[in-house]
């Protein structure tokens, strides 16, 4: 074997391992991220690519046809381009894009790797890329356009990165190494022919990635994890508030003597209102709507049987087939009623108001109590019934938003955005 081959042997060889033990540890993950899966496949692919090039390296040494020169760098073309193809899916999922850019994306990714695709098929009859003569593979003049398709995906992700102000330093480093390497490496590889130096390039970028993203990802996750458990123990703690418990004991017990059913249905809804508080505290998964929105007409039943008339919740709720956080819109109906429409003698309305959007479903809770000064109020105090601890856990655990609106005597809008595409 020539020195080249040798090289490019050792290459792809060390290459297919590094990869497949990067492979086995997703794969034994329990908990994968989406976008984990699509790092998976990307390692698989690549696997499956350098060792197809590895049996070309090994074929050609003792045979070599024209037929076969074209056979397999067609396929290395075509490989080359779906290794692009990955990679953007990849940074794509990874990055936090909104959905039109994100289709846009999609659809100029699509159609220039279908193109691209065309136009490898296409060399096959009329040599614009390269052809083979006695079994040697030569390359034409406009050989470097058949890595448009690559220049097109790194220079797209590139940008996308440079812009994106959500990303975090390390992040970009390591998105923006991977385009700029294979870049450098294609460069060289058409000034040093005969040597896979594009191939050694995707493995320093890869191991990047894992460096700089998936590992620090999962250190940063299971910190977070660890952060949002006892933001959720602080919470139910909170929720389960012994004056408000006391006091609807205390009512119950008033309402047997006078009107046993309506106490029985009373009691109903107070078994039902700590069941939802107590399965919140080991709940680790995301819960339909539908099982919030029980909480909340359980809660506002026992208040509405202490208070009566001064509560009054209106249900407009136009979308529910989507999944929450536990205890994410229920406290929110809390403070509504305890720090808005309770402090006015007259009680007040509440409004709980769900609606689908293109790539989201929002949930608003809006009374017209005392409302209040947001420079002027600590929504961390218990008071208040941890209102950053919902803000965080929406936010951390499923990617959404929570925007307070408030203004003194008019009263209060609490809205929550919770995204089709949820992040885990």
């Amino acid at each position: 074997m020539s020195n080249n081959s040798v090289f490019n042997a050792t290459v792809c060889i060390i290459g297919i391992l590094i990869l497949l033990i990067h492979t086995v540890n997703i794969v034994l993950k329990k908990n994968r991220r989406r976008d984990e899966n699509i790092l998976m496949a990307f390692f698989v692919f690549t696997i499956v690519h350098f060792a197809t090039y590895l049996t070309f390296t090994f074929i050609k040494v003792d045979y070599t046809s024209n037929a076969l020169i074209i056979a397999f760098y067609t396929t290395f073309y075509i490989m080359n381009n779906l290794e692009a193809f990955l990679f953007f899916s990849y940074a794509k999922s990874y990055m936090e894009i909104e959905q039109k850019k994100k289709k846009m994306l999609s659809i100029i990714n699509n159609c220039s790797f279908a193109g691209f695709v065309l136009l490898d098929i296409v060399n096959i009859f009329t040599g614009i890329f390269f052809t083979a003569n006695n079994g040697m593979y030569v390359r034409s003049d406009t050989m470097i356009l058949s890595q448009g398709y690559q220049f097109i995906i790194f220079a797209t992700v590139f940008i996308h990165i440079v812009t994106n102000n959500r990303l975090l330093t390390r992040e970009k480093i390591a998105f923006e190494m991977y385009c700029i390497i294979p870049l450098v490496a294609i460069i060289l590889q058409n000034i040093f022919k005969g040597y896979a130096i594009a191939y050694a390039s995707i493995i320093i970028a890869i191991e990047i990635l894992i460096m700089f993203l998936n590992v620090k990802k999962n250190i940063v996750i299971a910190e977070e994890k660890e952060k949002n458990r006892e933001t959720q123990i602080k919470l139910m703690l909170s929720q389960i508030q012994p004056h408000f418990i006391y006091n609807s004991l205390s009512s119950i017990s008033t309402l047997i003597t006078i009107d046993p059913e309506k106490a029985q249905h009373a009691l109903d809804q107070f078994t039902e209102y700590l069941r939802c508080n107590l399965s919140s505290l080991t709940e680790k998964k995301l819960i339909p709507f539908d099982d919030e929105l029980k909480h909340i007409k359980s809660y506002v039943s026992l208040e509405q049987m202490r208070f009566g008339e001064r509560v009054n919740v209106v249900y407009d709720i136009k979308a529910s087939d989507f999944y929450v956080t536990p205890l994410s819109v229920q406290p929110i109906v809390e403070n509504a009623i305890k720090h808005g429409i309770m402090k006015k003698l007259e009680g007040g309305n509440i409004t709980i108001k769900t609606y689908e959007k293109e790539d989201s479903y929002v949930v608003e809770v809006s009374d017209d109590g005392v409302g209040f000064c947001a420079e002027e109020v600590n929504l961390n105090e218990n008071t208040h019934i941890g209102i950053s601890n919902i803000k965080y856990r929406v936010e951390n655990t499923y990617g959404g938003k929570v925007n307070i609106e408030s203004e003194p005597q008019k009263g209060t809008v609490v809205t929550i955005v919770f995204p089709k595409e949820v992040r885990v």
